[in-house]
C-alpha cells in the first residue's frame, strides 16, 4: 500500500512540475533562435536576449488563463489530497481530490487545443512547436490518469 501511495504522490508532483514548466517556459513556438511563449516573444542576437510582450489576442489570453488555472487546480488538488490523507475515514475515496485533478486536465487540454487551432493564423512555415507545448500535451494524460487513480484509490489503515 505504501508503494501505491508513494507512486501516486510522485505522479502528482511530476505532473505539477510539468504543468508549471509548460506554463512558464518560453518555448511554445520556435523559429530558429526566436522563441514565442504565452507571455513573451524572445529573440537572441549576439548573445543578448530581447523579449517583448506577446500580442493581446483574446485566444492567447484564454490559453494563458487556462494554463494558470490548470497549474493552480493541480496544486490545490495535491494540497486537498494531503489533507484528505489525514482526515478521510478508513475506506473512503479521494473524490474531492479527483474532481480538482480532472478539472486541471480539462483546463490544460482546452488551452493546448486553443493554441493548436489558433496558432496557424500567425505561424510561419518554418516555425515549429516548442518543448513547452509538448509538455502541455504530456501533462493532459498524466493529469487525467492521476485523477482517475484518485477515484479508484481508497484510504486504508
Amino acid at each position: 500500500m505504501l508503494a501505491i501511495l508513494f507512486a501516486t504522490i510522485v505522479l502528482h508532483l511530476t505532473d505539477l512540475i510539468i504543468l508549471f514548466i509548460s506554463t512558464c517556459a518560453n518555448a511554445w513556438r520556435t523559429h530558429g533562435v526566436t522563441s514565442y511563449d504565452l507571455w513573451y516573444d524572445c529573440t537572441q542576437s549576439n548573445g543578448v536576449n530581447r523579449c517583448y510582450r506577446t500580442n493581446d489576442a483574446d485566444w492567447l489570453q484564454a490559453v494563458q488563463a487556462l494554463m494558470v488555472l490548470a497549474t493552480m487546480f493541480c496544486l490545490l488538488s495535491f494540497i486537498i489530497f494531503l489533507c484528505q490523507l489525514f482526515t478521510l475515514v478508513k475506506g473512503g475515496r479521494f473524490f474531492f481530490t479527483a474532481v480538482f485533478q480532472i478539472l486541471a486536465s480539462l483546463f490544460v487540454m482546452s488551452g493546448a487545443i486553443i493554441y493548436t487551432v489558433m496558432s496557424p493564423e500567425w505561424k510561419n512555415e518554418s516555425d515549429g512547436y516548442g518543448y513547452a507545448f509538448v509538455l502541455a500535451w504530456l501533462a493532459f494524460p498524466l493529469t487525467l490518469i492521476s485523477g482517475i487513480i484518485y477515484i479508484v484509490l481508497r484510504k486504508k489503515k
